[in-house]
């Protein structure tokens, strides 16, 4: 699990109630139900009016998984193709077979059942870039709703502002209360911006960045077990698919498992160079 969602929330709303506590000021005072409720839900009828309830509900179904931010290792998948293409070498590829039932990845079960069932390489590259465009553009969709909720919320604030001023204007004879009054024609527009800028706007951002990990992921999967569909000799896969893959990533440790296949990577451009 990544914690930068909830790390980043956490900083960024302590961050407005520190200044809050450090103007002297209540916390209270912004947490008023009338301009909450006018901009969280006028938000979310828009966004449903641009949209459709389909797309509605797949993007909030898309918020628990790019809170957790689950993504895999790409050193993992490396290694994983590899031990396949070693076991294809000395087994055949028939024998992916029981790696595609053992499989709990729904695209590389799929992927690893069509090589052993003797499927095409270029139709099997058709059907593998069709599945991550779909998965691309199941995403975007997602994404894109909660950057347009975002587009919404600071305008629907201001029109809660202006909406309580024009309520102000109405009180003109209540001098002791004007004061209060204002302040809380303000708080709309408040949390039109907060709840754009803390919430619908990162959100959108982040389902956009966990798929972009996705589809890089599978991607490296496609290419490599065409790979290894093809033939490729292993050590020369390894390099191939990290030459795929920034340098950062590659070296993002975990623990003592990081370094052992550090070490295995290592072993294997030896055997390269001596081979050479």
């Amino acid at each position: 699990m990544d914690p930068a969602t909830i790390i980043g929330l956490v900083l960024a709303f302590g961050s407005v109630y520190a200044m809050i506590a450090m103007e002297g000021a209540s916390v209270q005072s912004i947490l008023l139900p009338a301009p909450m409720i006018l901009v969280f839900g006028a938000t979310l009828a828009v966004g449903l009016a641009g949209s459709t309830l389909k797309d509605v509900l797949h993007a909030f179904k898309s918020v628990p998984a790019a809170v957790k931010g689950r993504t895999v290792d790409p050193q993992d998948s490396i290694e994983q193709i590899v031990a396949l293409a070693e076991k294809a070498r000395s087994e055949g590829l028939l024998s992916l077979e029981a790696e595609a039932q053992d499989s709990k990845d729904p695209f590389l079960s799929g992927a690893l059942q069509n090589i052993a069932d003797g499927t095409d390489g270029e139709e099997l590259r058709m059907m593998l870039e069709d599945e991550i465009h779909s998965k691309r553009v199941s995403d975007h969709t997602a994404s894109k709703f909660f950057k347009m909720m975002g587009g919404y919320a600071p305008t629907i604030g201001i029109i809660g502002t202006v909406v309580s001023l024009t309520h102000v204007l109405e009180n003109l004879s209540d001098p002791e209360n004007l004061g209060h009054m204002i302040a809380a024609a303000f708080v709309a527009t408040l949390w039109g911006l907060l709840s754009a800028n803390f919430m619908w706007l990162p959100m959108g951002d982040r389902i956009a960045k966990i798929s972009e990990l996705e589809i890089d992921r599978m991607t490296l999967l496609m290419e490599g077990l065409l790979a290894v569909q093809s033939g490729s000799q292993p050590l020369l896969l390894r390099e191939r698919l990290k030459s795929m893959v920034p340098p950062h990533k590659l070296t993002a440790g975990r623990g003592g498992k990081s370094g052992g296949k550090a070490d295995k990577g290592k072993k294997s451009d030896d055997k390269l160079k001596a081979a050479a």
